[in-house]
């Protein structure tokens, strides 16, 4: 028997339907796709006590420093696996994915096409 289950049999009951609603349905939406178990493992870990706001080595809050060393490996990688000299590994919303997409291909003035919600836009 789980903590979870032992302490809230309730939410511990809508999390594994949840899973298996996951299990049964293919989504099409890549930021609710399948999470490797060993990334389930890390942020269900220690680190989610931490608030990390900043970069590695120049964070607003003290006791960061395993988190900077966790963060700076991810980077790392990032850039061996991609060849480049710059990476960053935080997720951001989408909001500012698309605006940093935006400023990257579109020039002033340009139009871009939006589509509905219902049609697979984003929201914003």
């Amino acid at each position: 028997m789980s903590n979870l289950e032992k302490f809230d049999n309730e939410i511990f009951s809508l999390t594994n339907k949840e899973l298996a609603r996951q299990c049964d349905y293919l989504e099409m939406i890549a930021s609710e796709n399948f999470t490797y178990p060993e990334v389930m493992e890390a942020m269900g870990s220690v680190l989610t006590n931490k608030y990390a706001e900043g970069y590695p080595g120049k964070r607003y809050y003290g006791g960061c420093e395993f988190v900077d060393e966790i963060e700076q490996i991810a980077i790392d990688r990032c850039k061996k696996l991609f060849g480049c000299e710059f990476a960053n590994v935080q997720p951001n919303s989408g909001s500012q994915a698309n605006q940093g997409v935006y400023a990257a291909f579109l020039k002033p003035g340009e139009k871009i096409l939006g589509m509905a919600l219902s049609h697979g836009g984003h929201l914003t």
